[in-house]
């Protein structure tokens, strides 16, 4: 297979970037997006030009790291598949495909591809975390929890801190991630103590750091590979004007 590809090049976030052109042929319709840049990097390479830089780690869909917008949508056009997991076979033989790096004020371009998502590590320090003492491991069944919010806890859980959501979002919002987070602990019972402090704080690190705010258009739920439902944000917000409000308890209504 053949294709043109118009990627995003930047030098810094202080320098202007543009879209280059760049073609490539002799594609094997299932190398991955991923593999297919590291063909063309090796061509640049050869050439003695500068490769793309691009995030990447484990390339099986799980650490989030490969963040491109492709042709318009974060990770391309296939439905909860990361970049990664994306197959040259979904094109067709001599398409032009737009490679661009997540657009957001809160993930400054570092280089071409690559930006820098520290805004969701210092998210996640504010308070996506249980501080009790835990001691020694208590048996399993001394803790019950109620099936269904185990498994939406866990489909929380699933969120690979890509940054889709953001890239989707036209208001360039962070709430699927942080309520995500948020998710996860406040439907577990060790995750109670500090859960109306874990919401005000998650949530003003969010603004902090420049994230919009949802008006709930639902892209983020549309591009998330990992499927996190919007329902987090709605229990987020919940948590959130209950602790605003100074409720001694969060009703656990989820």
């Amino acid at each position: 297979m053949k294709f043109n590809l118009k990627v995003w090049r930047q030098k810094n976030a202080n320098t202007p970037g543009k879209l280059v052109d760049y073609s490539i042929d002799n594609v094997n319709a299932d190398m991955s997006f991923l593999e297919m840049i590291d063909v063309l990097n090796d061509n640049l390479v050869r050439k003695g030009e500068e490769p793309i830089a691009f995030d990447h780690d484990c390339r099986e869909g799980i650490c989030g790291m490969c963040s491109m917008y492709i042709n318009g949508r974060a990770h391309g056009p296939h439905h909860a598949a990361t970049t990664c997991q994306l197959y040259m076979r979904t094109f067709n033989d001599g398409d032009t495909i737009y490679v661009e790096p997540w657009r957001a004020k809160a993930f400054p371009v570092i280089k071409d591809l690559v930006t820098d998502r520290g805004a969701f590590d210092r998210i996640i320090a504010a308070g996506g975390f249980v501080s009790v003492n835990t001691g020694q491991a208590q048996d399993a069944n001394n803790l019950p929890v109620n099936k269904d919010d185990a498994e939406k806890a866990m489909d929380a859980a699933a969120c690979i801190a890509c940054g889709a959501c953001v890239a989707a979002c036209p208001n360039s919002a962070a709430m699927l991630f942080v309520s995500a987070k948020i998710s996860q602990l406040a439907l577990l019972p060790q995750g109670q103590p500090e859960r109306a402090r874990r919401a005000q704080s998650m949530v003003a690190q969010m603004d902090d750091e420049g994230f919009g705010n949802c008006t709930n258009i639902g892209a983020c739920e549309a591009e998330c590979p990992k499927e996190i439902k919007l329902t987090n944000i709605a229990r987020m917000n919940r948590d959130y004007f209950s602790s605003s409000l100074g409720s001694p308890e969060i009703v656990a209504n989820d």
